[in-house]
């Protein structure tokens, strides 16, 4: 179970890492500025640049703020 808990943790971290990555890319030096514009709420935009679970809608929703499709952002991956 553990192996299975730190594959997920490392999938998570992987994901902060590309929003981080596509959020400098459009310019946006600060996650709080580019929550802020997109109407993302900012602690939350923050723990997923960290890593924290999110659920699918999110996603699409950071997604389409970053002007990205699914496929874009996984292939980067």
């Amino acid at each position: 179970m553990a192996n299975q808990e730190d594959f997920i943790k490392e999938q998570q971290e992987k994901l902060g890492k590309r929003f981080r990555e596509l959020r400098i890319a459009k310019g946006y030096t600060n996650y709080e500025q580019f929550a802020f514009e997109h109407r993302i709420p900012r602690a939350q935009y923050g723990r997923y640049e960290k890593g924290s679970d999110l659920r699918f809608s999110s996603l699409v929703k950071i997604l389409k703020a970053m002007d990205i499709s699914l496929e874009e952002f996984f292939k980067g991956m």
